[in-house]
């Protein structure tokens, strides 16, 4: 199957691709939506192929000036939209390895090396797959999403971006360029578990810990993907965390009362019981990789 028939634009500027977005946004028709942005294409060109989508107008910003790299900036990472997931990965900057290792550690799971050359970061987090690496970190470590719209910039929390399964807060004629990290998360890991190698997971976990000088869990944060219609945290699990000592039995605990808290989908993959298995293990072997990365002291 081939995409339905689209008009294709290749603006110069961010603010002529929101002006294109605009433009298009209030033709719909029930058969066809208005414009859908084209940046990398790993998600948005098979969802054509399938027909799952029907745009009016293709939004090509893949030459737009500015919305690509790293950068780190009075302790807050930059990460431009059209950056590369790949660029990600092997970004040799040592401020990001040493304060945001947890993104080029992550960007590995990220599908396959040919979908990594040209998958975009900004790409995936307005996807909004519930298991996207990036969204669920995203959430994690509370990001600022930067999105331009007529008006101008505004941005937008992580925790109010993502609104559903593939639906996010930007308007029709927004485009988001940039997700900001100000949580320096030094001691934190990702695990997921997927059907096939590098296939979309099936349940994906997160944390972040920063230990005590004594050893004592001070900050924790978890979140999940594949639980629910978007990544979420989950504050009992995380409350259960603080002040106890960093090791198997506070994991485990913690493990517990996170798949307690869940009301995950079931699905062809398995049953709501079977993700709530798969949270608990997870979010355990998230906690330890973690604190495995403090050291034998940790």
């Amino acid at each position: 199957m081939k995409p339905a028939k689209f008009g294709y634009f290749r603006p110069e500027t961010a603010e002529e691709a929101v002006a294109l977005l605009g433009a298009h946004a209030g033709a719909q028709d029930g058969a066809q939506d208005g414009a859908r942005v084209l940046a990398g294409g790993q998600s948005l060109v098979p969802l054509l192929n399938r027909r799952l989508v029907r745009p009016r107008a293709l939004v090509d910003v893949t030459r737009l000036p500015g919305l690509r790299g790293l950068a780190v900036t009075e302790d807050t990472l930059r990460i431009g939209a059209l950056t590369r997931h790949a660029d990600i990965e092997t970004v040799t900057d040592p401020a990001v390895h040493t304060g945001f290792p947890i993104l080029p550690e992550s960007a590995r799971w990220v599908a396959f090396p040919p979908i990594r050359s040209r998958g975009t970061f900004g790409g995936s987090i307005a996807h909004a797959d519930p298991c996207s690496e990036w969204c669920l970190l995203a959430v994690l470590l509370d990001a600022q999403l930067i999105a331009l719209g007529p008006a101008g910039t505004r941005v937008l929390d992580a925790a109010g971006f993502f609104t559903g399964r593939h639906r996010t807060a930007l308007a029709p004629d927004e485009l988001l360029v940039e997700v900001r990290f100000a949580h320096r998360p030094v001691l934190a890991a990702l695990a997921e578990y997927s059907i096939r190698q590098r296939d979309y997971a099936v349940v994906a976990a997160a944390a972040a810990i920063r230990l005590d000088r004594w050893g004592a869990i001070a900050e924790a944060r978890i979140a999940l993907g594949g639980v629910a219609d978007r990544p979420v945290r989950v504050p009992n699990a995380e409350k259960a965390l603080l002040g106890a000592v960093a090791g198997a039995e506070a994991f485990e605990f913690a493990a517990r009362v996170a798949a307690e808290d869940l009301e995950p989908p079931a699905d062809v993959h398995g049953s709501a019981e079977y993700r709530r298995e798969l949270a608990s293990t997870l979010v355990a072997r998230a906690l330890r990789q973690a604190q495995a990365k403090g050291g034998p002291q940790a």
